[in-house]
């Protein structure tokens, strides 16, 4: 496994990062032993980055990560852990909360749950629109003096909050949706980041499964977040399976998977940029693994351009409730 420095000012990171959400029932649900099992056969193959989120499942990813990391080398893995976003009991979403004693107090839980006595990267879900970025990123900066959190890192907001942030600690990286057909950031944001020497860690670079080559119309059901999600509705849903097949063809003619292609594709787009890989069982991992055999050239890229243009996609990337609140989508 290669590893890529994260940033100007980050760690040194494997090339592929571990998405760990969906090992939470945000997408159904899912087996925990296979769960653990795939965060261990990562591990194992060197991917270092584990991303998760403390409100994923409401904790139920952190203990889930904790107890894979358990009798291992805690500095194996790279924990990435976003905080700030609140839930009711039923589930719901209830907006976020940035404020300096907020964030000690997720910290706090947040290391109990991972059983960890510091986080690797730790970072604001989404900007709290009633507090400053400034006081949030403050209060990390704070925690990193303190030994608690080793870097800082932002996630789905927009050029001028990244400028603001990266003027109170250095940030090491962006998380954002960055895909074949999520490409919004390539307007300002990822020109910004890069100005500042802040890496992209991309997340939904097979767009929550529906361009990995296996999904089916009519598969999302219950809770599963893509029940929701405009991309995966009737009438949006058809065109983007047809990008699929599209971009399946030239994955056939380059004899790898669609999903690998899919991947491959976000890694050449720059050094500075990290797949982050949802898998949740370990044939899934071990398929976007392959991605990094997966060489493209001027040729495939066109190739794959004319497949899946820029902004083919049908429906927005998120229902129209949650990219209201989302500074990421006030800039490309």
């Amino acid at each position: 496994m290669q590893k890529v420095s994260l940033g100007e000012s980050g760690p040194e990171v494997s090339v592929i990062g571990l998405g760990c959400m969906g090992m939470s029932g945000m997408y159904g649900p899912s087996d925990r032993a296979e769960s653990i099992a795939t965060i261990h056969a990562a591990l194992d193959a060197g991917v270092t980055l584990l991303d998760t989120g403390d409100f994923y499942g409401m904790g139920h990813n952190e203990m889930l990560i904790g107890e894979a990391l358990r009798g291992r080398d805690r500095d194996q893995a790279q924990l990435s852990v976003k905080f700030g976003a609140l839930r009711d009991a039923a589930g719901a979403w209830m907006g976020y909360d940035g404020r300096p004693q907020a964030v000690r107090n997720f910290l706090a839980y947040t290391l109990q749950r991972l059983g960890v006595d510091h986080i690797d990267i730790y970072r604001p879900a989404r900007l709290d629109p009633d507090v400053p970025i400034e006081d949030t990123v403050g209060a990390i900066a704070d925690m990193v003096k303190a030994g608690y959190v080793r870097h800082i890192g932002l996630s789905e907001v927009g050029p001028e909050t990244i400028r603001r942030a990266a003027a109170v600690h250095p940030i090491v990286d962006l998380q954002i949706e960055y895909s074949l057909i999520s490409r919004g950031i390539e307007a300002e944001i990822l020109p910004t980041c890069r100005e500042l020497g802040i890496g992209i860690t991309a997340y939904g670079v097979l767009s929550r499964g529906l361009i990995s080559g296996h999904w089916q119309k009519g598969a999302a059901k219950g809770r599963d977040f893509r029940a929701m999600s405009p991309r995966f509705q009737e009438g949006n849903v058809e065109q983007n399976l047809a990008l699929v097949e599209a971009l399946r063809r030239v994955a056939d003619a380059k004899g790898v998977t669609v999903a690998q292609i899919a991947i491959a594709w976000v890694a050449a787009q720059g050094a500075d940029i990290v797949p982050l890989v949802g898998a949740r069982r370990r044939d899934r991992l071990a398929e976007a693994l392959g991605s990094q055999a997966v060489r493209l050239d001027a040729d495939d890229l066109a190739a794959i351009e004319r497949a899946v243009p820029k902004d083919a996609a049908a429906g927005a990337r998120y229902p129209e409730a949650q990219l209201a609140h989302m500074d990421s989508e006030r800039h490309g």
